[in-house]
């Protein structure tokens, strides 16, 4: 079992376990329109992040990334934080 620097780390980890699931889900697993509620819930309570939150998340996912030996999986955490909205115009 893994051990996380901090509990930030951690619900990261879990949180993007979760999304790594249901992105690769195929009907038969999960409803898609269950899915995508739960993706754009997640995407909306990224929306409500301060910036120094949202700047921490992305840092974290970035070393995320950085030490993922799948690369498909790399490549979600690289896109995580465009496809969540973590960057750009927040609104």
């Amino acid at each position: 079992m893994p051990v996380y620097s901090s509990l930030t780390h951690a619900l990261a980890e879990a949180l993007v376990g979760v999304l790594w699931f249901i992105e690769g889900s195929d009907d038969e697993q999960m409803d898609p329109d269950d899915a995508v509620k739960v993706l754009e819930g997640v995407a909306h309570l990224i929306s409500t992040l301060s910036s120094d939150q949202r700047n921490e998340l992305t840092d974290l996912l970035g070393m995320m990334a950085d030490a993922e030996p799948n690369p498909a999986r790399r490549e979600f955490l690289e896109g995580f934080p465009d496809g969540f909205g973590l960057v750009g115009d927040v609104v």
